[in-house]
């Protein structure tokens, strides 16, 4: 079976991970990668950039936040496969989400511009991905402190939005 198609291995990413891993259905994961990222369209299509910047609570994010969140996070997974497939082998730090979220700015941005990002970032990760050879998946490095393979990134990613969706229609809408 193709590596595409086999889901990560528990040593291939901090146990912290495996919960984004486990909402992943099974499958080819580029393939999985391209059909998902309509889903958070689909969720958004009614809301206006006043809801989208709302706070449900004072220690909640935004909706804008939630989806620029999603992309950062995104494009830092990605680069993350990047280094590893190419075969880096220094470690990468961590990222905190909240300083990043705090800082982004997202809610002055029209929450349309915040998607169109986002359907850029995926199509990057995409065309990433989907070209690298069987080796490359294998690769692992060291990322906030726990190694990480490039195909228990690509999962991640994946998993990472799954979660947000989840918690977009239970939270916000």
């Amino acid at each position: 079976m193709s590596l595409l198609w086999t889901r990560p291995a528990a040593d291939e990413c901090s146990p912290y991970y495996l919960k984004y891993i486990q909402l992943v259905p099974d499958g080819d994961i580029v393939q999985t990668l391209q059909a998902q990222h309509t889903d958070i369209h689909a969720l958004l299509t009614h809301t206006d950039d006043a809801q989208a910047s709302a706070l449900p609570a004072p220690s909640e994010w935004s909706i804008k936040q939630v989806v620029g969140h999603v992309s950062d996070t995104e494009r830092l997974l990605a680069f993350r496969a990047l280094w590893f497939a190419r075969g880096e082998q220094s470690d990468l730090p961590r990222m905190e989400p909240n300083p990043w979220v705090a800082l982004s700015d997202a809610n002055a941005r029209p929450l349309s511009d915040l998607l169109a990002e986002f359907d850029h970032l995926r199509a990057a990760s995409i065309a990433l991905l989907a070209n690298l050879d069987a080796a490359a998946w294998q690769r692992r490095g060291i990322a906030s402190g726990n190694v990480m393979s490039v195909r228990a990134l690509a999962w991640i990613i994946a998993g990472h939005e799954l979660h947000h969706n989840r918690s977009l229609r239970e939270v916000y809408l």
